[in-house]
């Protein structure tokens, strides 16, 4: 599966934005999931959404502000921000879990997922 995220750009704290990933492939056999990265940090998963989009896990840094979406249909994932906070600056990327992982749920480190996609630019300004 080849994924492609946009949407990201600069917004002022206490804006939103959303974020848009194109899928190609079997779209629906994969769970996905959203994660950021900020330069010299780690990669941080800031959604799981399972396969039909009937189930979403969040960290706790950004539980209540997030929320990842999925239209099988249009081969989409989503990633609605509100309420963003300037600590939310950082590339975005959209991945596809691996599909050793079966049944599992929820995918929550970079092992179980195997495809990702270039990321998109989130700045929050103060």
């Amino acid at each position: 599966v080849q994924l492609q995220a946009s949407g990201g750009g600069l917004v002022q704290a206490g804006g939103s934005l959303r974020l848009a990933c194109a899928a190609s492939g079997n779209f629906k056999d994969y769970a996905m999931g959203w994660w950021r990265q900020v330069p010299g940090k780690a990669r941080e998963l800031v959604a799981a959404i399972s396969w039909t989009g009937g189930s979403t896990y969040y960290p706790d840094s950004v539980k209540g502000r997030f929320t990842g979406s999925r239209d099988n249909a249009k081969n989409m994932v989503f990633l609605q921000m509100n309420y963003l906070k300037p600590e939310d600056t950082a590339v975005y990327f959209c991945a596809a879990d691996a599909p050793w992982r079966g049944s599992a749920w929820p995918a929550v480190t970079e092992d179980e997922y195997e495809y990702w996609g270039r990321g998109t630019l989130v700045t929050v300004s103060s």
